[in-house]
């Protein structure tokens, strides 16, 4: 699971830039917020970087905006979450516009796959 410079550069430069959903989430993930879980964000892991990553249960969570709606992207995303799941990692892809919609929830399902994740 070697994490290349240009990927550690690359995730460097993406905390400085999140996404106004990602910024909200993390918001409510950092510093342990959510039942104590430590998540990570623009996490670097092998080839790919997670937008956020609590490795205590081995848990990706992706903010899904419009831009993941194509084919190509959704191929690209099923090829990326066989490698992390391969890795022993589960990812929950949650939209954009559920953050937006309903963080409450968002966060209870977060909780939810985080208790499951750890069993």
């Amino acid at each position: 699971m070697d994490t290349t410079p240009l990927t550690l550069d690359r995730a460097r430069r993406l905390r400085k830039a999140m996404s106004p959903p990602e910024a909200t989430l993390w918001i409510r993930l950092r510093n342990h917020g959510l039942n104590g879980l430590k998540f990570r964000r623009q996490h670097p892991l092998g080839p790919y970087i997670l937008d956020f990553y609590c490795d205590s249960v081995r848990l990706a969570v992706e903010v899904d905006g419009a831009g993941h709606h194509t084919d190509a992207q959704a191929k690209h995303d099923e090829r990326r979450d066989r490698w992390l799941a391969s890795q022993g990692v589960r990812t929950v892809r949650v939209s954009a516009e559920w953050v937006r919609r309903d963080l409450a929830g968002l966060l209870q399902h977060i909780a939810q796959a985080a208790a499951d994740a750890g069993r």
